[in-house]
């Protein structure tokens, strides 16, 4: 089992950037690929970035140059770094585990943390 707990959210102004952190339990957190959604209201989830356990990175084309996303093994933390954010970023961003890559990628991951608030003013 894997709980996962996001964190950084907030209100930012176009241009600005944010961090989002998200703190995983367990002591096998080095053998789980990760991943970052976001749901905007209307819309469905998407894939934002994901993350093998090898350090393999996957991108939505949305957020490729602007958002990098990390992992730090020793912290069982995986973060995604934002910057230039505009207001289509706009989103509940969620944390996503799953010892299957390919399974966070296409957003069936077993674990999901709660989300964490991002809006971005005009």
């Amino acid at each position: 089992q894997v709980q996962l707990v996001e964190s950084g959210g907030g209100l930012v102004q176009t241009g600005d950037s944010l961090r989002l952190s998200c703190a995983a339990s367990g002591r096998t957190f080095s053998s789980y690929a990760m991943g970052w959604f976001r749901q905007a209201p209307g819309k469905q989830r998407e894939l934002v970035a994901g993350i093998s356990s090898g350090g393999g990175t996957n991108y939505a084309d949305s957020v490729k140059g602007r958002f990098t996303i990390s992992r730090d093994n020793a912290k069982n933390t995986v973060s995604l770094q934002m910057n230039s954010l505009k207001p289509e970023d706009t989103a509940v961003y969620y944390c996503a585990a799953d010892v299957r890559f390919w399974a966070v990628i296409a957003g069936t991951g077993n674990y999901w943390g709660q989300g964490t608030q991002v809006t971005v003013s005009s």
